[in-house]
This record gives structure tokens, sequence and C-alpha cells, in this order.
């Protein structure tokens, strides 16, 4: 699942508008962490700018850089903003208030307008997850440190996007751990010797949300 096309339609999906709240959060970190991405991202709005200069009947207007900026004020937050998108919704990314999930896994859970679930995964070295899939599109981006699961070890600035056909069971590496930024689209579902037991448990805390 994890593909170049799959990332690509997320990157023109951000670059076109088309992406809800939590995946637009989710790209722009991505775009920010991995150079390689920025470029393909850049590539995708030329292409679309160009796509709108092609448009017939639609006069361009002449507009200089301050007829788009309403004070002073607030192209200072955006500058501050564009340097870590993700501090606009959780703050300090050193002071986060974590929630133990279990020993070892802590979570940060960020208030979106979107029906997408979007929350912070800490996870200590050699800190692993059980055997799972979703509901759902699963996507993860690696802020600091790297995890590997069957598919592959993945680092900062890496994403990995799951589907339902996918089961994985991550694990944290053992020098530094993992700091994760996550997407769910679904509840997860657990597999294995304890996963009805996470099941229930998730359905229970699905109450609480």
């Amino acid at each position: 699942m994890n593909t170049t096309t799959q990332k690509n339609e997320l990157i023109f999906g951000y670059s076109s508008g088309n992406l809800g709240e939590a995946k637009s959060l989710f790209t722009s970190m991505y775009l920010y962490l991995n150079s390689v991405a920025s470029k393909k991202a850049s590539i995708f709005d030329n292409i679309l700018a160009q796509n709108l200069h092609d448009l017939d009947g639609i006069k361009l207007k002449k507009l200089k850089f301050s007829d788009c900026i309403k004070n002073k004020n607030s192209t200072e937050e955006n500058v501050r903003s564009n340097n870590n998108p993700l501090a606009n919704f959780a703050g300090d990314l050193n002071n986060i208030n974590w929630k133990s999930v279990y020993k070892g896994f802590k979570e940060f859970n960020i208030p979106v307008n979107d029906n997408d679930s979007v929350k912070l995964i800490k996870m200590d070295p050699g800190t692993s997850v059980p055997l799972h899939s979703h509901n759902g599109k699963e996507f993860i981006l690696v802020l600091d440190g790297s995890f590997c699961d069957e598919y592959g070890e993945y680092n900062k600035g890496d994403i990995q996007i799951n589907d339902q056909k996918i089961k994985h069971n991550p694990v944290a590496c053992n020098k530094e751990g993992c700091v994760c930024l996550s997407i769910t689209e679904n509840d997860v579902v657990f597999f294995g010797k304890f996963g009805s037991l996470l099941n229930l448990f998730t359905f229970i805390k699905s109450f609480f949300k």
C-alpha cells in the first residue's frame, strides 16, 4: 500500500486544496521534513498554477503582495507557522502533555475539524504495538527517531500509508525510540492472543472520544 503513487496522490491533493484539515496538517509536516516530497509539491503547484493561468474567460487581476496581507502581525505569525506547521496545533513539541497508554507507549490527541483522528505517538526504545490493522486508511509520519515493521524501516521524514488489508507490528528503534504523527480514518483492529480483549477496549474507548 505504501507506494510512490499513494504518496504522490497525497501531495497532489494537498497542492490542489482537496484534503481535509487532518491530512493537510499531516502533509504539510511531511513536506516540512522531507525535501524530496517538498520538491514534488513545488512541481504540482506549478502545474496547477499553469492550468489556472490557461483558463479561458477569467480576467487576471494585478495584485501587490500587500493586497493579500491583513496586517503585519498576521504576516509574522504565518512566517513562524511555516517553520513547523504542527506547532500551531500542538504547541511546543518539547512540552507535550503525553498520555500514557501502556508502558513505553504514549499519545497526544490533536483536535481538528475533521472526521479523521489525529494524534502524536511516542514510543520508547524497543517498544512495540501489537499486530493490528485498521477499518480504513492509516497514515504515519516519523517526526523523530525511527521504527520498523514487516514492511521496512522508517526514519525521520518517512511516511507509511496502510489500508485495511495491511497487518503490521511496529517496533521503535532500540537506540532512541520514535515520535510519529498518525492519522486514522477508523478504529484499529487487533489480532493475536490478546486481540479480542484489545478490540473490546478500543470499542469502549470510542464512546469517550
